[in-house]
């Protein structure tokens, strides 16, 4: 490793204090080992006195120790390091771990360039979002303020999702001062036509008024809900089983474990781009509410979502993370609500929400933008910029 004996002791003694802070332990009873010991054995040797059995990941453990054992102390020579690990959190929120738990992975890599990225410059942080992000997130979640100077952080990634919150009420106000415009513009008319004579005010005034008050505001209000993804009940499955069609060329039939009793059936327009060898096993993101039906005869409880690029010559299932579990529920950062029980085909739910569904340049599924987010990280696609339906 490139570095002098001097740092090479202070970056071990912060990796061993971090890491008993991890795991709850008291690092001097460790202070003699961190001399003579490279990271790899320091973590065993703490991991072991811990009482916790190596994670099932270890050898993903093993590749970040690795980093941290060759990331360069030399402030010039770290940008290569810094630069591949902004790379790799770009999609997730931690480097290992159950989502947006920490790992003892990224307690120790923190722990190593904790000091080349307090010695970078505004403007080279600034080159680095995704590894500003996850330090602010470590040093908060694992509570490392003692041990380590505060890296402070600006946090502008959120504003476009403000944005687009705040887009909603907007179009609500202006929707509810249409509604509210045409009933003034409409009073004078009614008030004109009831001076005309008694008759006519008995024979409208309760009939016409009454409904077209009250039917607009209705009206605006489900074409809100509608437009909302939080309307979908969207889920990881994984697909246990799949098969054929047997009376249409086109359709695939899967078995998907849903986190249910039973497993769910649902037929796929995917038999020309996915053999059922390539599905079967195979983690997939489905809407678990929509109106059960048949299709050529065969019964189908839900949609498999996939991306496909322009021309439809590539089409493929949406991909969750190794480590979402089946039945867990897709989240949007910043979009609560209830998803419906059973959408209904009447309103053409769907058709309203799926235009906003694509992947990023990066191949991350989102609505609008935002994520599909699972407790393991963001579904993708190896398709960039498709529609997703």
């Amino acid at each position: 490793m490139a570095t002098n004996g001097t740092s090479d002791l202070k970056r071990k003694q912060g990796i061993v204090s971090s890491l008993c802070k991890h795991f709850s332990l008291d690092p001097k009873a460790f202070s003699s080992q961190v001399p003579g010991n490279d990271i790899k054995t320091l973590y065993i040797n703490i991991l072991k006195s811990s009482g916790k059995e190596s994670p099932q990941n270890n050898d993903e453990v093993m590749k970040w120790i690795a980093f941290a054992d060759s990331f360069p102390s030399d402030s010039k020579a770290c940008h290569g390091g810094l630069n591949e690990l902004n790379t790799d959190l770009a999609k997730k929120s931690v480097l290992l771990g159950n989502g947006f738990t920490p790992s003892e992975a990224d307690v120790i890599v923190f722990s190593v360039i904790h000091s080349s990225m307090i010695a970078l410059s505004t403007p080279e942080k600034e080159k680095l979002p995704h590894v500003m992000r996850w330090m602010d997130y470590i040093q908060n979640s694992e509570d490392l303020g003692a041990l380590f100077e505060k890296i402070l952080l600006e946090k502008p990634v959120f504003e476009p999702q403000i944005a687009k919150a705040a887009a909603k009420p907007e179009v609500t106000s202006s929707a509810k001062g249409t509604v509210q415009n045409t009933k003034i513009a409409d009073k004078p008319d009614t008030e004109k036509n009831a001076k005309k004579s008694d008759s006519a005010k008995k024979a409208k005034g309760d009939k016409e008024a009454v409904p077209e008050k009250k039917a607009p505001e209705k009206e605006a209000s489900d074409k809100d809900k509608e437009l909302s993804v939080s309307l979908l009940n969207i889920q990881v499955g994984l697909i246990r089983k799949a098969w054929k069609h047997p009376s249409a060329d086109s359709l695939l039939v899967e078995e998907i474990d849903v986190g249910e009793a039973k497993v769910r059936q649902v037929v796929s327009g995917l038999a020309k781009y996915c053999s059922p060898e390539d599905l079967t096993n195979r983690r997939v993101v489905l809407i678990t509410n929509v109106k059960p039906g048949k299709l050529r005869d065969v019964m189908s409880e839900g949609l498999v979502l996939c991306a496909s690029n322009e021309d439809h010559t590539k089409v493929e299932p949406l991909l969750p993370p190794e480590g979402a579990k089946p039945g867990e529920c897709i989240s949007f950062s910043g979009i609560d609500g209830k998803p419906e029980d059973v959408l209904n085909p009447k309103k053409k739910q769907l058709e309203k929400i799926t235009p906003n569904l694509f992947t990023d340049e990066k191949g991350v599924a989102t609505f609008k933008g935002i994520p599909f987010m699972t407790s393991a990280g963001p579904c993708t696609s190896s398709i960039p910029k498709a529609s997703i339906k």
